[in-house]
């Protein structure tokens, strides 16, 4: 370093070693961040959103009533200080963003958490941080172990293999559902399993009477693949599986030795939607609901990313010998994670301060379902959760139209939405449903003005039971 002013600039540009070479101290990231920002406001969001990152090991019982407070640091969780400007109008894009609930945005607070995480060494269970998480789940869903991998589709297929052996084995599942739709085939590759998969008779989901009983294979008959596993999806395109269905299922699985795995991607939407209508709150609660949710299976893949908005991550559950097989399959996968600790702390921030969020994007998809039926639109499915699924025929929609008109609408902050699917996510905006249905107006207004239906149509019945011959065309994508 020749001169003084060489020194200033390296002290934004240089990176945390060369910091600590320059003043001849060890690295303070606190120091660090004051002397790189710009105003004392910017300083005072940093100091909130660090303040917010310290990683709570419950769910509060305060944390899930109605209005609760957010305990994310500024406004939207996104600060010019922490996140930058560019991540600010990326989250002000999402506000408005109905795609899927995968592409929500780690806030500052969450990305700080993990800023401080442990740093070990996950293939060697060194690290304390993915250990404390794992724990967690597992205490949370009454299972014995746990363990973090990247991805719901690495938990599913890492899930079956272990609970599975050797051919010839088959799969009993929903013909929508994530695992034999959605992953690439992995059951195929990974398992050589073959997947009896079933279109429910009722057009919502499996059941025993209907479904299963009548696809179970069973018996020694060399031409069949014998049924070894059940997999449910729990919730399947927003929709709850009964609890009291899946407890049948279970009954009559275990009658005949065959294993149950859940895909429960979203199950903490499920969990969320229990809760509230059971009146549990906290943790408590929150793991009473959980431990009767998974009770039924032997394995339960729960996805961090999706609703609760990790960055990244699911964690697989079930018996202790069954988590330790499969980590080998985990690691023979290309799985391991080497330093974890950042990103199963962001996971475990999601759970302890997203997870109480769910109950209003319930809320929030609620009023555009309803919204939806006044304007005389139908629905695919009934809006349990937090999707809403539009037959684009009732009000004479074009997916490439809708979505081009999304943009054209709000040419300053842009609706995007796909196609029959609008998830609510927990960082989509009120506002954004209001312009939804404007969205949609403008459908029926067409409508009216080629003399397709009246000014004042009435309300379309939601047609809740389905049958299975509609599953061939308007349901091909639902189970994602």
């Amino acid at each position: 370093m020749s001169n003084g002013s060489t020194g200033s600039r390296n002290l934004h540009t240089s990176s945390t070693v060369g910091l600590a070479a320059v003043d001849n101290r060890p690295f303070n990231p606190t120091l660090f961040h004051r002397r790189t920002t710009q105003t004392e406001e910017e300083w005072e969001e940093w100091h909130r959103a660090k303040d917010a990152s310290k990683v709570g090991s419950r769910v509060t019982a305060e944390s899930m009533e109605p209005g609760a407070p957010s305990t994310i640091s500024g406004p939207s969780g996104v600060t010019a200080s922490v996140g930058g400007q560019e991540n600010m109008k990326r989250l002000a894009k999402i506000s408005r963003d109905f795609r899927s609930d995968t592409i929500t945005m780690p806030t500052d607070a969450q990305l700080m958490a993990g800023l401080q995480a442990s740093r070990g060494d996950d293939v060697y269970r060194e690290d304390d941080a993915t250990i404390a998480l794992e724990q967690r789940i597992a205490r949370l869903t009454g299972k014995e172990d746990a363990m973090f991998v990247i991805s719901g589709t690495a938990s599913n297929q890492i899930a079956i293999r272990t609970n599975l052996t050797q051919p010839p084995h088959s799969v009993l599942l929903d013909i929508r559902s994530h695992v034999h739709k959605w992953e690439a085939g992995g059951m195929a590759v990974f398992s050589q399993a073959t997947a009896h998969a079933i279109a429910p008779a009722n057009g919502k989901n499996l059941t025993l009477e209907d479904d299963i009983l009548p696809n179970l294979e069973l018996g020694e008959d060399v031409h069949i693949a014998p049924t070894r596993l059940i997999s449910l999806e729990n919730t399947l395109s927003g929709m709850v599986f009964p609890q009291h269905e899946i407890e049948k299922i279970a009954a009559v699985a275990e009658e005949h030795g065959i294993i149950m795995h859940l895909d429960g991607a979203r199950i903490w939407e499920t969990a969320a939607k229990v809760c509230e209508q059971d009146g549990k709150n906290g943790e408590d609660g929150l793991q009473e609901v959980m431990t009767n949710l998974c009770r039924p299976f032997k394995s339960v893949s729960l996805c961090m990313s999706k609703g609760l908005g990790a960055p990244i991550g699911s964690v697989l559950v079930g018996p202790k010998d069954f988590i330790a097989r499969a980590r080998w399959f985990k690691k023979m996968f290309g799985g391991g994670i080497r330093q974890s600790g950042g990103i199963a702390t962001a996971a475990d921030w999601a759970l302890t301060n997203t997870f109480p969020k769910l109950a209003h994007t319930h809320r929030l998809a609620q009023k555009l379902s309803s919204g939806i039926l006044a304007l005389g639109g139908r629905l695919l499915v009934p809006t349990e959760t937090n999707m809403v699924w539009l037959d684009l025929s009732s009000l004479n929609i074009r997916a490439p139209e809708m979505i081009k008109r999304g943009r054209e609408m709000f040419p300053e902050n842009p609706l995007t939405v796909g196609g029959a699917r609008f998830v609510v996510h927990h960082q989509i905006e009120e506002k954004a449903i209001d312009d939804v249905l404007a969205l949609l107006e403008t459908f029926k207004q067409d409508m009216v003005r080629e003399g397709m239906v009246s000014q004042d149509a009435g309300v379309s019945e939601i047609n809740e039971e389905r049958p299975q011959e509609t599953l061939s065309r308007p349901f091909p994508k639902l189970g994602y």
